[in-house]
């Protein structure tokens, strides 16, 4: 994870995003996916016209944001993308789902004299035909291959390698992920 410093420019980019977010994307109607992608792409997303944004998906930052076609960001998401978040081809993240790619380094060495703690970034990379299930955490720095499932409610915190199941706070691998042919 690397620090991050956030500018006056960043600043005022994300006013503009907040004011337009509250007045465009959140009021939108369900099925007005592609309105909502053509707004992210509007503040610098790379979003597919075939991906699916829900209206109440909060996302921090639509210029830090990668969505190929098919994948989804279902109601409630919080994406809180102060560095990349980038979602592959056929990739939900259910209902409720953080996604969060920012942390404070609490050992800082200006822990001890203030509460200013920098804040530090990673992206959040997910592959493609993953499913991360609902009310999930996705922390900082993490890479989740593909054909990857996260069971509902954990909490991933390290790098998850192709083809698994994964469960539990913190996320362990409980199988390997067999699809079945038709």
């Amino acid at each position: 994870m690397a620090p991050l410093f956030i500018t006056k420019k960043d600043k005022l980019k994300r006013t503009i995003w907040s004011i337009c977010y509250f007045c465009f994307f959140k009021t939108s109607p369900i099925f007005a996916h592609r309105w909502r992608v053509f707004l992210l792409n509007l503040f610098g997303a790379n979003v597919s016209y075939k991906a699916f944004i829900y209206p109440d998906v909060k996302i921090w930052s639509p210029w830090n944001l990668v969505m190929q076609e098919d994948s989804t960001l279902a109601f409630g998401v919080i994406c809180y993308n102060p560095a990349l978040v980038s979602i592959g081809r056929h990739s939900t993240v259910s209902q409720f789902t953080h996604l969060c790619t920012a942390g404070h380094d609490y050992e800082h060495p200006d822990a001890r004299r203030s509460a200013k703690f920098p804040l530090m970034v990673g992206p959040i990379i997910i592959g493609n035909h993953v499913w991360i299930t609902a009310d999930c955490f996705i922390s900082p720095d993490v890479k989740i291959d593909d054909w990857v499932v996260v069971l509902p409610r954990s909490v991933v915190t390290k790098s998850i390698s192709d083809s698994v199941v994964v469960g539990g706070a913190p996320a362990v691998p409980l199988r390997k992920r067999v699809v079945r042919e038709e």
